[in-house]
């Protein structure tokens, strides 16, 4: 039954929707066993060689397609209709994929869901600054209304954000926006470097907290964070859900959007992040503040909240 409440979600990896079952679908060579091994993982390194393991299995177009089709539907029943989705196109680029063929199939599926999708392609910072260059102008190449957004991920001790300005630069001028992860697992210096590349949302960006003149920059440019507290827990960025930042970061003046991130590794849904925010004491009149920031704050043009 699809809720009665109206979301968007603004990070929200497609790849990151991979579950056991989509993935059993994928490759009926798997075995449920082995599927349950590889997804299992206590800390950030664990879960990234998780999504490379489920990310590995997405060999054809058809198989971005159905991963695709299979995420909209659950978004859908969520209620949310409006969502940015993070395509991994930079890991497409690595695996020697056809990555324009799988970019133009997801960009066609979207403008057949049930919701509003828009789509942020991702480059992957530690694979280096030609990588990310060559992943920006694969985005602009696949230029669509649905195509918002520019980001980055991986590893944040990877390249320097002064070597890739040039990549940040060239889809500004086109269009897009910059919307790079950043302060999720390393220091507050790392969201100073997104917003020097421009970023128009940070991912994450948790790590703010440890700089206050930092949060006050964060609410006086009024800069969301995209923050998604299962999986800043789950991935171990953060210690428990008590000791959360996102109600400190909102209490400064930080806009604040509330999103899953990978929502089939951390089993989470949009419902949950807004249960895990009022946990941590955002009043109701709060949590309706951070559920109309994510249509105020929305790349694309998102409908009426």
């Amino acid at each position: 039954m699809a809720s009665s409440q109206r979301y968007a979600e603004l990070h929200l990896h497609l790849e990151g929707c991979l579950d056991e079952e989509t993935l059993l679908a994928i490759n009926p060579a798997l075995a449920r066993a082995d599927v349950d091994r590889q997804m299992s993982f206590s800390d950030f390194p664990g879960f990234l060689s998780s999504f490379k393991f489920a990310v590995m299995q997405l060999q054809t177009v058809e198989s971005f397609r159905l991963l695709a089709r299979r995420a909209f539907a659950r978004l859908h029943a969520q209620g949310i209709v409006y969502a940015e989705l993070i395509h991994s196109a930079g890991v497409c680029l690595w695996r020697n994929q056809d990555a324009r063929a799988i970019a133009e199939a997801l960009i066609e599926e979207g403008q057949q869901a049930p919701l509003q999708v828009c789509w942020v392609f991702d480059a992957v910072r530690q694979f280096g600054a030609d990588h990310v260059l060559q992943t920006a102008k694969l985005t602009m190449d696949c230029r669509h209304p649905s195509l918002v957004g520019f980001g980055i991920g991986g590893d944040e001790t990877g390249t320097p954000w002064a070597l890739l300005r040039p990549s940040f630069d060239l889809v500004r001028e086109a269009g897009l926006k910059i919307l790079p992860h950043a302060g999720e697992t390393s220091s507050a210096e790392n969201v100073w470097g997104a917003l020097e590349v421009g970023a128009y949302r940070i991912g994450h960006g948790i790590r703010a907290i440890e700089d206050p003149k930092l949060v006050a920059e964060l609410a006086r440019r009024q800069i969301p964070l995209d923050i998604s507290i299962t999986s800043n827990v789950m991935t171990g960025a953060v210690g428990s859900y008590d000791v959360h930042p996102v109600k400190r970061l909102f209490d400064a003046g930080v806009p604040i959007t509330l999103n899953t991130d990978d929502p089939a590794f951390f089993k989470t849904g949009i419902e949950d992040e807004f249960q895990h925010a009022r946990n941590a004491g955002f009043s109701e009149a709060e949590l309706e503040q951070l559920r109309l920031n994510a249509f105020r704050f929305a790349t694309g043009v998102a409908p009426q909240p």
